[in-house]
C-alpha cells in the first residue's frame, strides 16, 4: 500500500464527533446516492454510544392514546466534523455538520449517525467481509485511527494481541497500538488491506495511589462479529449489503415499532380484562 492509499484507507474516513457533553471519533462507513432523490447523497458515521450518550434521554411521558404513562425517547442532534487535506497530509480546513442519531445500542456501545449534508464523502471505510473475520490472527499489523484528546484524526500502529476478550459479556479485540481518550468511536483497520475490523471502545486504566495510570498499549475494540450483529439488529444492513437502502431500513424499523405497539396494546387489554373478571 503506497502513501496515498494509506491516507485514503486509514486517515480520511475518520471524523470528529461532538456530543453535548463529549467529543470522540467516528468513521464514515457509507456515502451513496439517495435512490429517492438522485441529487442527494446519504452519509452515515459509525461511533460509540458513549460518545453521543448525553444526546439521548428516556423520560416518562403520558400517552393519550395508550392512556398510560410510558417511557419515551428524546434525541438531540449531534455534530460531525470532517477534514479536508492539502498536499495529502496537511489539514487545511474542516466542516462541521449537524447530524441525526438514527440508531444506537447502549448495551453494544455502538451508534449510527446520519450527516445532514447532500455532499458525497469520497473516502468511506470498507468493513471487513463477514466471511473473512475467521481469518484474523494474532500478530497481524493494525492501525488505530481517531481523534485522541479531541485532536484532528491521526494514526497509531501496532498488532492484534488478543482475541475474544470478554468485557461485560461482550467480545472485544485487544491491540498494542496506542489508544487514549478521544479514540472512542474511531476505527481499527487491518494494515495490509485497510479493512475496518473494529471500533476502539475501551482502554486499560490502573489505580496507582491517588492517580490513575493509562495503559495505552492495551486497547480494546468492538469485535467485528458484533458490528454485523448490531447492523442486523438495527436493520442497517445497507452498511454492508450493496442492494439495501436507507428507506428499506426505515420501513423495517417502523414495522417492528408497530408490531411492538400492537403487542403492548394486546397485553394491556388482556391485563384490563383480567382485572375486570377478578373485580
Amino acid at each position: 500500500m503506497n502513501t496515498l492509499e494509506k491516507h485514503e484507507k486509514f486517515l480520511y474516513p475518520v471524523v470528529r464527533v461532538y456530543g453535548t457533553k463529549a467529543i470522540g471519533s467516528g468513521t464514515v462507513l457509507y456515502s451513496k446516492e439517495d435512490p429517492e432523490n438522485k441529487d442527494d447523497f446519504q452519509t452515515f458515521v459509525l461511533t460509540n454510544h458513549h460518545v453521543i450518550e448525553s444526546n439521548i434521554s428516556i423520560k416518562d411521558s403520558w400517552d393519550s392514546v395508550m392512556q398510560k404513562e410510558i417511557k419515551k425517547e428524546f434525541i438531540e442532534p449531534c455534530h460531525v466534523e470532517i477534514f479536508d487535506y492539502a498536499r495529502v497530509s496537511i489539514v487545511d480546513s474542516s466542516n462541521r455538520y449537524r447530524s441525526e442519531i438514527v440508531a444506537y445500542s447502549k448495551e453494544e456501545d455502538l451508534a449510527i449517525i446520519k450527516m445532514e449534508t447532500q455532499k458525497k464523502y469520497m473516502h468511506p471505510a470498507t468493513l471487513i467481509p463477514r466471511e473473512d473475520i475467521k481469518k484474523l490472527t494474532l500478530f497481524q499489523d493494525v492501525v488505530v485511527s481517531g481523534c485522541s484528546m479531541a485532536h484532528e484524526p491521526f494514526c497509531n500502529f501496532g498488532q492484534l494481541t488478543f482475541f475474544n476478550e470478554i468485557i461485560e459479556r461482550k467480545k472485544y479485540l485487544m491491540t498494542n497500538a496506542s489508544s487514549f481518550f478521544g479514540n472512542s468511536g474511531g476505527a481499527l483497520f487491518l494494515a495490509d488491506s485497510g479493512y475496518l475490523i473494529g471500533v476502539p471502545s475501551r482502554i486499560t486504566a490502573m489505580q496507582l495511589g491517588f492517580g490513575i495510570d493509562i495503559v495505552t498499549w492495551m486497547g480494546f475494540s468492538c469485535h467485528p462479529e458484533r458490528l454485523y450483529e448490531f447492523f442486523d439488529d438495527q436493520e442497517f444492513q445497507l452498511l454492508y449489503e450493496e442492494k439495501e437502502t436507507y428507506k428499506g431500513s426505515l420501513d423495517r424499523r417502523e414495522k417492528r415499532k408497530k408490531d411492538a405497539l400492537l403487542q403492548l396494546k394486546a397485553e394491556l387489554a388482556k391485563e384490563a380484562g383480567s382485572k375486570s373478571n377478578t373485580g
